[in-house]
């Protein structure tokens, strides 16, 4: 009678230990399928591209007609004073798109009014 209690304590602590084991094994498989799933992904993976401000860059023409609508503002804003309206003035003739691009590349809106800001407030000031 001890026996066969014995041996079905050994025999249910050999299932546990088996199963555990079986599931360990288990465990351990789908993690190295997941690895290989994400190394798989990572690989293909296309590089991606990181645009500061995320917005599309400016052409010729945009910044130009930004420019011109800038200045106006500005002259709409110092419309009382006349030698501030003779430096803006100036300053929109004289502008030149090709040189400001250059000076400034891959300039999205927001760097635009930052540039502008500070190219104009010594006009102001």
């Amino acid at each position: 009678m001890f026996n066969f209690i014995n041996n079905f304590m050994r025999n249910a602590e050999q299932a546990k230990i088996e199963n555990s084991a079986s599931s360990d094994e288990g465990k351990q498989n789908k993690e190295e399928q997941q690895k290989k799933k994400e190394k798989k992904y990572l690989e293909q993976e296309e590089t991606d591209e990181v645009k500061i401000g995320g917005k599309p860059e400016l052409s010729e023409e945009e910044v130009y007609s930004m420019a011109v609508e800038y200045i106006n503002k500005l002259k709409r804003a110092n419309a009382d004073s006349e030698k501030i309206l003779k430096k803006l003035d100036k300053y929109i003739n004289d502008f030149n798109v090709k040189k400001f691009m250059k000076n400034n590349p891959h300039m999205t809106p927001p760097d635009f009014y930052m540039v502008m800001f500070n190219e104009t407030e010594r006009l102001v000031n």
